[in-house]
């Protein structure tokens, strides 16, 4: 089962969380914009969750500052973000679309994590039937395990590549075969994995600024951010002048 005792991740070194933010940053530049389509006029953005009992801490975190994305997005036209999680014995779920932070903390905050197995490749294969039919411009995966055979993610991470809708990866500590997983999940999408120290909230609040901004309004509007926001990337735009 995934919860606490299946879930005990490698320690992150002191500081790294924070540098691979920053390197996150620099690089998602380089991911291309999305295709914007001119009926949709708010960004959508997939928000997926691992829900599983070792994730309650981060889970209460990310409830308190999703809100940023919103923000972050709201000058560019807006944003629109649909909450999956999974959890528990085999249970995944899917909320309706939220057009702004209260609604979505609210659909959050009646989420209990239980301990379960991983349904990483469950959640893949929903993005990919989402943007199949609908427009998506991103996803964000959030979690810090993956207890599924490696070439289960590859059917939906590549027809998210296809489809033209990267996943931001982001994990929580060092488990390997998450990093494995993440990596892989990212390749595959065109988008990008970055690891995150749970106990600093402000490394995940960047990353979902980012990323709400590059649904709104693309890989420029997320180098706008990230000039703001990330260190690094802010000494790169300084270096090209």
């Amino acid at each position: 089962m995934g919860g606490e005792d299946r879930k005990s991740s490698m320690p992150t070194p002191q500081g790294a969380g924070a540098r691979d933010v920053d390197l996150f940053l620099e690089q998602a530049r380089r991911v291309p914009a999305p295709v914007r389509d001119p009926s949709v006029a708010r960004g959508r953005l997939l928000f997926c969750m691992d829900a599983t009992a070792s994730r309650e801490p981060t889970w209460d975190q990310a409830s308190r500052i999703q809100g940023d994305m919103f923000v972050a997005a709201e000058k560019l036209g807006g944003l629109a973000v649909r909450l999956a999680f999974y959890r528990g014995f085999d249970e995944f779920k899917v909320s309706k679309w939220a057009s702004d932070g209260v609604e979505l903390a609210r659909l959050m905050a009646r989420v209990d994590c239980l301990a379960g197995q991983t349904q990483i490749a469950r959640s893949l294969a929903f993005a990919a039937e989402e943007a199949s039919t609908s427009r998506l411009h991103a996803m964000v995966l959030v979690g810090d395990a993956f207890e599924e055979e490696i070439d289960s993610i590859g059917p939906g991470a590549g027809k998210l590549g296809l489809l033209g809708v990267p996943v931001f990866a982001f994990q929580e500590g060092g488990d390997p075969a998450a990093t494995r997983a993440f990596r892989q999940i990212a390749k595959l999408s065109g988008g990008r994995h970055c690891v995150f120290d749970a106990a600093s909230p402000d490394e995940l609040r960047r990353l979902l600024g980012a990323v709400a901004a590059y649904a709104a309004g693309g890989a420029l509007a997320m180098g706008d951010y990230a000039r703001v926001h990330g260190g690094a990337a802010r000494r790169l735009v300084d270096r090209r002048g």
